[in-house]
Protein backbone atom coordinates (compact mmCIF):
# COMPACT_ATOMS: atom_id res chain seq x y z
CA UNK A 1 0.00 0.00 0.00
CA UNK A 2 1.14 3.74 -0.40
CA UNK A 3 0.40 6.08 2.28
CA UNK A 4 0.54 9.88 1.41
CA UNK A 5 0.67 12.66 3.88
CA UNK A 6 2.85 16.19 3.94
CA UNK A 7 2.48 15.88 7.82
CA UNK A 8 5.51 13.98 9.09
CA UNK A 9 3.57 12.48 12.19
CA UNK A 10 0.59 11.09 10.64
CA UNK A 11 2.31 9.78 7.69
CA UNK A 12 4.71 8.10 10.32
CA UNK A 13 1.40 6.95 12.15
CA UNK A 14 -0.22 5.58 9.00
CA UNK A 15 3.22 3.33 8.36
CA UNK A 16 3.03 1.82 12.06
CA UNK A 17 -0.55 1.10 12.02
CA UNK A 18 0.10 -0.71 8.68
CA UNK A 19 3.19 -1.95 8.40
CA UNK A 20 2.47 -5.62 9.87
CA UNK A 21 -0.46 -6.35 6.95
CA UNK A 22 1.28 -4.56 4.24
CA UNK A 23 4.75 -3.79 2.53
CA UNK A 24 4.04 0.37 3.32
CA UNK A 25 5.55 2.52 0.70
CA UNK A 26 4.97 6.47 2.26
CA UNK A 27 5.41 9.92 0.62
CA UNK A 28 5.12 13.38 1.63
CA UNK A 29 3.62 15.09 -1.30
CA UNK A 30 1.18 14.02 -4.99
CA UNK A 31 4.16 14.29 -6.82
CA UNK A 32 6.42 12.40 -4.83
CA UNK A 33 3.47 9.54 -4.63
CA UNK A 34 3.65 9.71 -8.46
CA UNK A 35 7.37 9.34 -8.34
CA UNK A 36 6.95 6.35 -5.74
CA UNK A 37 4.53 4.35 -8.18
CA UNK A 38 6.44 4.87 -11.17
CA UNK A 39 9.40 3.30 -9.57
CA UNK A 40 7.26 0.06 -7.88
CA UNK A 41 4.50 0.18 -10.26
CA UNK A 42 0.64 -1.30 -8.68
CA UNK A 43 -0.19 -1.06 -5.39
CA UNK A 44 -3.40 -2.50 -3.82
CA UNK A 45 -4.37 0.43 -1.29
CA UNK A 46 -3.62 4.24 -1.60
CA UNK A 47 -4.00 6.57 1.60
CA UNK A 48 -3.76 9.98 0.81
CA UNK A 49 -4.43 12.97 2.99
CA UNK A 50 -6.81 15.97 0.66
CA UNK A 51 -5.20 18.85 2.16
CA UNK A 52 -1.98 19.17 0.53
CA UNK A 53 0.53 22.25 -0.67
CA UNK A 54 0.98 21.58 -4.66
CA UNK A 55 -1.34 18.98 -5.45
CA UNK A 56 -4.54 18.11 -3.48
CA UNK A 57 -5.31 14.61 -2.90
CA UNK A 58 -8.44 14.13 -5.04
CA UNK A 59 -6.33 15.44 -8.08
CA UNK A 60 -2.95 13.06 -7.12
CA UNK A 61 -5.47 10.12 -7.25
CA UNK A 62 -7.12 11.15 -10.24
CA UNK A 63 -3.70 10.52 -11.75
CA UNK A 64 -3.20 7.57 -10.80
CA UNK A 65 -6.30 6.30 -12.25
CA UNK A 66 -5.71 5.23 -16.12
CA UNK A 67 -2.24 3.54 -15.36
CA UNK A 68 -3.77 1.94 -12.40
CA UNK A 69 -7.42 1.13 -12.39
CA UNK A 70 -7.67 -1.54 -9.63
CA UNK A 71 -5.84 0.27 -6.90
CA UNK A 72 -8.06 1.33 -4.04
CA UNK A 73 -8.20 4.54 -3.21
CA UNK A 74 -9.01 6.19 0.34
CA UNK A 75 -8.95 9.84 1.10
CA UNK A 76 -8.16 10.92 4.36
CA UNK A 77 -10.24 14.73 5.62
CA UNK A 78 -9.77 17.06 7.98
CA UNK A 79 -11.78 19.88 6.35
CA UNK A 80 -15.49 19.37 4.84
CA UNK A 81 -14.39 19.13 1.35
CA UNK A 82 -18.08 18.37 -0.41
CA UNK A 83 -17.59 18.85 -3.71
CA UNK A 84 -14.16 17.93 -4.38
CA UNK A 85 -14.90 14.22 -2.57
CA UNK A 86 -18.72 13.91 -4.48
CA UNK A 87 -16.85 14.68 -7.48
CA UNK A 88 -13.89 11.99 -6.84
CA UNK A 89 -16.63 9.55 -5.54
CA UNK A 90 -18.64 9.94 -8.59
CA UNK A 91 -15.88 9.01 -11.14
CA UNK A 92 -14.62 6.28 -9.24
CA UNK A 93 -11.35 7.59 -8.08
CA UNK A 94 -12.16 7.25 -4.30
CA UNK A 95 -13.32 3.95 -2.39
CA UNK A 96 -13.94 6.19 1.08
CA UNK A 97 -13.37 9.15 2.70
CA UNK A 98 -12.51 9.03 6.45
CA UNK A 99 -12.40 12.42 8.45
CA UNK A 100 -9.80 13.34 10.97
CA UNK A 101 -8.65 12.50 13.18
CA UNK A 102 -9.31 8.87 12.57
CA UNK A 103 -10.36 6.02 14.74
CA UNK A 104 -7.37 3.81 13.91
CA UNK A 105 -9.80 0.47 14.20
CA UNK A 106 -12.37 2.02 11.99
CA UNK A 107 -9.35 2.66 9.40
CA UNK A 108 -8.46 -0.61 9.74
CA UNK A 109 -11.52 -1.93 8.51
CA UNK A 110 -12.13 0.17 5.55
CA UNK A 111 -8.56 -1.26 4.30
CA UNK A 112 -9.25 -4.49 4.94
CA UNK A 113 -12.66 -4.40 2.85
CA UNK A 114 -10.14 -1.73 0.44
CA UNK A 115 -8.23 -4.87 0.22
CA UNK A 116 -10.40 -7.29 -0.62
CA UNK A 117 -11.85 -5.25 -3.35
CA UNK A 118 -8.76 -5.06 -4.95
CA UNK A 119 -8.43 -8.46 -5.21
CA UNK A 120 -11.87 -9.65 -6.38
CA UNK A 121 -11.24 -6.72 -9.27
CA UNK A 122 -7.64 -8.13 -10.30
CA UNK A 123 -9.70 -12.02 -10.15
CA UNK A 124 -12.26 -10.31 -12.68
CA UNK A 125 -10.07 -8.39 -14.95
CA UNK A 126 -7.69 -11.77 -15.40
CA UNK A 127 -11.05 -13.53 -15.83
CA UNK A 128 -11.94 -10.91 -18.51
CA UNK A 129 -8.54 -10.80 -20.12
CA UNK A 130 -7.98 -14.84 -20.71
CA UNK A 131 -11.55 -14.62 -21.53
CA UNK A 132 -10.74 -11.41 -24.58
CA UNK A 133 -7.60 -13.53 -25.25
CA UNK A 134 -8.62 -17.12 -25.99
CA UNK A 135 -11.41 -14.89 -28.35
CA UNK A 136 -8.87 -13.71 -29.93
CA UNK A 137 -6.53 -16.47 -30.48
CA UNK A 138 -9.66 -18.53 -31.92
CA UNK A 139 -10.75 -15.95 -34.52
CA UNK A 140 -7.14 -15.95 -35.93
CA UNK A 141 -6.88 -19.76 -35.60
CA UNK A 142 -9.81 -20.26 -37.55
CA UNK A 143 -8.85 -17.26 -40.08
CA UNK A 144 -5.41 -19.27 -40.39
CA UNK A 145 -7.11 -22.61 -40.75
CA UNK A 146 -9.45 -21.57 -43.66
CA UNK A 147 -7.04 -20.26 -45.35
CA UNK A 148 -4.00 -22.75 -45.05
CA UNK A 149 -3.20 -24.79 -48.37
CA UNK A 150 -1.85 -27.84 -45.94
CA UNK A 151 -0.58 -28.16 -42.50
CA UNK A 152 3.16 -27.51 -42.58
CA UNK A 153 2.16 -24.23 -44.49
CA UNK A 154 -0.10 -23.08 -41.13
CA UNK A 155 2.44 -24.32 -38.40
CA UNK A 156 4.20 -21.37 -38.80
CA UNK A 157 1.37 -18.85 -38.45
CA UNK A 158 0.02 -21.03 -35.37
CA UNK A 159 3.35 -19.99 -34.08
CA UNK A 160 2.78 -16.28 -34.98
CA UNK A 161 -0.14 -15.73 -33.62
CA UNK A 162 -0.16 -17.97 -30.85
CA UNK A 163 3.66 -15.85 -29.62
CA UNK A 164 1.46 -12.58 -30.53
CA UNK A 165 -1.36 -13.63 -27.83
CA UNK A 166 0.62 -15.06 -25.27
CA UNK A 167 3.55 -12.54 -25.51
CA UNK A 168 6.41 -15.33 -25.53
CA UNK A 169 9.78 -14.32 -26.88
CA UNK A 170 9.68 -17.06 -28.76
CA UNK A 171 7.29 -20.19 -29.75
CA UNK A 172 7.48 -23.44 -31.26
CA UNK A 173 4.26 -25.42 -32.37
CA UNK A 174 5.87 -28.82 -32.74
CA UNK A 175 4.10 -31.73 -34.43
CA UNK A 176 4.28 -34.92 -32.82
CA UNK A 177 4.87 -38.79 -33.81
CA UNK A 178 3.05 -42.09 -33.24
CA UNK A 179 5.53 -43.12 -31.09
CA UNK A 180 5.21 -40.72 -28.39
CA UNK A 181 8.15 -38.52 -29.75
CA UNK A 182 8.37 -35.70 -32.30
CA UNK A 183 7.47 -35.78 -35.59
CA UNK A 184 8.86 -33.94 -38.62
CA UNK A 185 6.84 -31.33 -39.16
CA UNK A 186 6.82 -27.90 -36.98
CA UNK A 187 6.83 -24.60 -37.59
CA UNK A 188 8.36 -21.34 -34.94
CA UNK A 189 7.88 -17.70 -34.60
CA UNK A 190 9.82 -14.93 -33.07
CA UNK A 191 13.24 -16.36 -30.96
CA UNK A 192 11.72 -20.08 -30.94
CA UNK A 193 14.26 -22.55 -31.56
CA UNK A 194 13.20 -25.63 -32.93
CA UNK A 195 16.14 -28.15 -32.65
CA UNK A 196 16.24 -26.91 -28.94
CA UNK A 197 12.75 -28.36 -28.29
CA UNK A 198 14.12 -31.68 -29.66
CA UNK A 199 16.59 -32.09 -27.30
CA UNK A 200 15.27 -31.15 -23.90
CA UNK A 201 14.11 -33.29 -21.46
CA UNK A 202 10.76 -31.23 -20.45
CA UNK A 203 9.32 -32.23 -24.13
CA UNK A 204 9.29 -35.83 -23.41
CA UNK A 205 8.45 -35.14 -20.04
CA UNK A 206 5.24 -32.55 -21.31
CA UNK A 207 4.27 -35.84 -23.98
CA UNK A 208 5.01 -38.74 -21.28
CA UNK A 209 2.68 -37.02 -18.79
CA UNK A 210 0.35 -35.35 -21.25
CA UNK A 211 1.00 -32.32 -18.70
CA UNK A 212 2.56 -29.09 -19.07
CA UNK A 213 5.92 -28.72 -18.19
CA UNK A 214 8.07 -25.28 -16.69
CA UNK A 215 11.39 -24.13 -15.93
CA UNK A 216 11.05 -20.52 -14.17
CA UNK A 217 14.84 -20.14 -14.43
CA UNK A 218 17.15 -22.95 -15.76
CA UNK A 219 19.97 -20.86 -14.37
CA UNK A 220 18.68 -21.08 -11.06
CA UNK A 221 16.98 -24.29 -11.08
CA UNK A 222 17.80 -26.80 -8.72
CA UNK A 223 19.24 -30.46 -9.72
CA UNK A 224 18.15 -29.41 -13.30
CA UNK A 225 20.53 -31.33 -15.43
CA UNK A 226 19.85 -29.47 -18.75
CA UNK A 227 21.45 -26.05 -17.88
CA UNK A 228 24.54 -26.08 -20.19
CA UNK A 229 21.93 -27.20 -23.04
CA UNK A 230 19.50 -24.35 -21.79
CA UNK A 231 23.17 -21.33 -21.43
CA UNK A 232 24.00 -22.65 -25.23
CA UNK A 233 19.94 -21.76 -26.67
CA UNK A 234 19.78 -18.61 -24.53
CA UNK A 235 16.64 -19.73 -23.19
CA UNK A 236 16.27 -19.23 -19.51
CA UNK A 237 12.20 -19.84 -18.92
CA UNK A 238 10.72 -22.50 -20.55
CA UNK A 239 7.31 -23.67 -21.47
CA UNK A 240 5.86 -26.67 -22.74
CA UNK A 241 2.30 -28.14 -23.29
CA UNK A 242 1.25 -31.01 -24.69
CA UNK A 243 -1.46 -30.62 -27.26
CA UNK A 244 -4.10 -33.07 -27.21
CA UNK A 245 -6.96 -34.40 -29.42
CA UNK A 246 -9.23 -37.23 -28.72
CA UNK A 247 -6.68 -38.28 -25.40
CA UNK A 248 -3.85 -38.62 -28.29
CA UNK A 249 -0.55 -36.06 -27.84
CA UNK A 250 -1.11 -34.43 -31.38
CA UNK A 251 1.90 -31.30 -31.32
CA UNK A 252 3.37 -29.44 -28.61
CA UNK A 253 3.71 -25.95 -27.60
CA UNK A 254 6.45 -24.54 -26.82
CA UNK A 255 7.27 -20.96 -24.96
CA UNK A 256 10.47 -19.61 -24.85
CA UNK A 257 12.00 -16.44 -22.99
CA UNK A 258 15.44 -15.30 -22.81
CA UNK A 259 15.25 -13.57 -19.51
CA UNK A 260 13.16 -14.98 -16.17
CA UNK A 261 9.66 -15.10 -16.64
CA UNK A 262 7.07 -15.55 -13.63
CA UNK A 263 4.18 -17.69 -14.80
CA UNK A 264 1.18 -17.17 -12.64
CA UNK A 265 -1.60 -19.72 -12.44
CA UNK A 266 -3.47 -17.78 -14.39
CA UNK A 267 -1.19 -17.64 -17.12
CA UNK A 268 -0.71 -21.56 -16.98
CA UNK A 269 -4.08 -21.53 -17.49
CA UNK A 270 -4.43 -19.33 -20.03
CA UNK A 271 -1.67 -21.36 -22.16
CA UNK A 272 -3.73 -24.45 -21.57
CA UNK A 273 -6.50 -22.65 -23.25
CA UNK A 274 -4.56 -21.76 -26.17
CA UNK A 275 -3.82 -25.30 -26.46
CA UNK A 276 -6.78 -26.76 -26.49
CA UNK A 277 -7.85 -24.45 -29.53
CA UNK A 278 -4.79 -25.18 -31.41
CA UNK A 279 -5.07 -28.84 -30.93
CA UNK A 280 -8.60 -28.56 -32.34
CA UNK A 281 -7.23 -26.31 -35.34
CA UNK A 282 -4.70 -29.05 -35.73
CA UNK A 283 -7.38 -31.64 -36.10
CA UNK A 284 -9.23 -29.61 -38.40
CA UNK A 285 -6.26 -29.00 -41.20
Amino acid sequence: MLVVDDEPDNLDLLYRTFRREFNVLRAESGQQALDVLAEHGEVAVIISDQRMPEMKGTEFLSKTVPEFPDTVRIILTGFTDVEDLVDAINAGQVYRYITKPWDPEELRRVVERAAETYEILKQRGEAIKRSQVQHDLVITLAEIAEAASDLNSALPKIAEATQHVLKAAGCVVHLASPDDGLGDAAGSAGTGNIDFLKADPLTAAAISAKAIQVVSNAATEAGFEAKSAYQSANIVTHCVTPITFRDRVTAVLSLQWQAPQELSEADLQLIQLAAKQIGLTLACL
